[in-house]
């Protein structure tokens, strides 16, 4: 009983850290849902049903624009992902935001797992109903042990 007495203590006596713990779960449950949903309606349907979809993009710009797009999307998926793992013990879409976190970095292996990932049905479902919200036609996966379909 002394150790949560303890506890009780130091929480009272560090109320203000609790109140910034709050306000910052708060703002990252309302940015994951807003950053979640935008990159997943903009995610093309079939992108879970063909070889590695990022292959030649953006290879029409400028290498300077080129190199600070390729920059910026891994540091927002890197910002994601770290959220994400945060929403797995504060309030929000741990797993989903997870998962759009993975779709913008560039890491070997990574539509691979992503792919893994979205073929749990929760996950799948969670996606589609967000897609179907938004007027966007559902995800398609491989089946698993499939080849994917060089396109």
């Amino acid at each position: 009983m002394s150790l949560l007495s303890s506890v009780f203590e130091w929480c009272k006596a560090h109320e203000e850290i609790f109140g910034w713990l709050i306000a910052a779960s708060i703002l990252m449950l309302v940015i994951s849902v807003v950053a979640v949903g935008w990159v997943i309606i903009r995610v093309p349907a079939d992108y879970f049903a063909r070889g590695d979809p990022n292959e030649g993009q953006w290879a029409h710009r400028h290498p300077l624009v080129r190199m600070a797009l390729v920059v910026g999307k891994n540091l927002l998926g890197l910002l994601l992902v770290a959220a994400g793992l945060l929403m797995l013990v504060l309030p929000g879409q741990g797993i989903l935001t997870i998962v759009a976190g993975l779709l913008l970095l560039d890491i070997p292996g990574r539509h691979k797992a992503v792919t893994w990932l979205v073929r749990r049905p929760a996950v799948l479902n969670s996606l589609n109903w967000m897609r179907e919200k938004a007027g966007r036609e559902p995800f398609s996966v491989a089946p698993t042990g499939s080849q994917f379909q060089s396109s």
